[in-house]
C-alpha cells in the first residue's frame, strides 16, 4: 500500500513538473524599454505549433486600443484578442521558426522562445538575424 501512495505521488509531483515546464498557459508581458506590464497573452498549441494571442490589457488607458498600424484583415480591429506569436514549432528547448507581431508599430518580426525557469519566459524578436532585434522576458500567470 505505501508503495502504491507513494507512485501516485510521484506521478502528480511529476505531472506537476511537466506542465510548469511548458511554454504553454498565460504569461505577463513586460515592456523592454519601461519595465511596465501591459499584458497577458495566451500561448497555446494547435496542429503541433505554438500560437500567442493577448487575453488581457493591463493598462486602463489602453484596454480598448486597436491596432491602427497593422495591415491587411487585422488593420483597426481591438488589439484584446489578437494572434501576435504565429507558428513558432518546437526544436530542443527553443520554439522557433514562426513570428511575432507588435500591434504597437505594427510589425512582424522572427522570434524565438524558450523557458528560463518555469516561470520566466525568454522572447526575442528579429529582422534577420537574431543579433538585430530586442528580448523581452515575461512571466507566468498563476491561476
Amino acid at each position: 500500500m505505501k508503495n502504491w501512495m507513494l507512485t501516485i505521488g510521484v506521478f502528480f509531483l511529476t505531472l506537476g513538473t511537466i506542465h510548469s515546464q511548458s511554454v504553454i498557459g498565460k504569461w505577463k508581458t513586460i515592456d523592454d524599454e519601461t519595465g511596465e506590464a501591459k499584458s497577458i497573452v495566451e500561448i497555446y498549441e494547435k496542429s503541433g505549433k505554438v500560437y500567442g494571442k493577448v487575453v488581457e490589457i493591463l493598462r486602463a488607458d489602453h484596454k480598448k486600443d486597436v491596432c491602427v498600424k497593422c495591415e491587411g484583415a487585422d488593420k483597426n480591429k481591438p488589439i484584446l484578442g489578437l494572434n501576435i506569436i504565429n507558428g513558432l514549432k518546437k526544436d530542443g528547448d527553443e520554439y522557433s521558426g514562426g513570428t511575432i507581431f507588435d500591434p504597437t508599430n505594427g510589425k512582424k518580426y522572427k522570434c524565438y522562445i524558450t523557458l528560463e525557469s518555469a516561470d520566466k519566459l525568454k522572447l526575442r524578436g528579429y529582422v534577420g538575424i537574431s543579433i538585430m532585434g530586442r528580448t523581452q522576458y515575461w512571466t507566468r500567470v498563476k491561476n
